[in-house]
């Protein structure tokens, strides 16, 4: 099945989704940050087929959120890690996972509990203010153009609403 390229949409989202959005992309980041990072591994751990996952790092190496570093020279092989911006990628898929703990609980619970190295108190992930450090929900966030605003496809309407950019000819 193809999936829709998200490549032209004029959105943060959108361009993110573009490049993690596929199914098995934020599982395959998930067992990097685990410490999986060896193929033979990932593609057990998943259940992958061999082609789709080879497909999918060449992706996440492509856009920089994994690297491969040689381990074995004869014959050559590599392992993957996640490069600044995979790491950077965890804490989404940590508050995705404290999503689907809340929502969809699998049968006999979460799977997995998070420990803070810091101070060793097990957490559930949450969005916080950068500036304040409060905790923020849909009830208390206004959203408003940016300097990146324009109008195009995934922020038209709210170009619009918001009196932002003219339509791109």
């Amino acid at each position: 099945m193809q999936r829709t390229s998200f490549a032209e949409m004029h959105c943060s989202i959108g361009q993110a989704l573009e490049r993690v959005g596929e199914w098995w992309t934020p599982l395959i980041v998930r067992d990097l940050h685990l410490g999986l990072h060896r193929f033979d591994d990932i593609a057990e751990n998943l259940g992958i087929s061999r082609n789709l996952l080879t497909r999918r790092l060449e992706a996440l190496v492509a856009d920089g959120i994994v690297e491969r570093r040689a381990y074995q020279q004869r014959p050559l092989r590599h392992e993957y890690h996640l490069t600044e911006a995979g790491r950077e990628l965890v804490p989404v898929l940590m508050a995705l996972m404290a999503w689907g703990d809340k929502w969809t609980t699998p049968v006999g619970g979460p799977p997995v509990r998070l420990v803070h190295d810091g101070c060793g108190a097990e957490f559930t992930p949450q969005v916080c203010c950068s500036e304040c450090g409060e905790p923020v929900t849909t009830a208390d966030v206004t959203s408003l153009a940016g300097p990146g605003a324009a109008s195009g496809p995934g922020t038209r309407v709210l170009a619009r609403r918001n009196g932002g950019a003219s339509e791109e000819s």
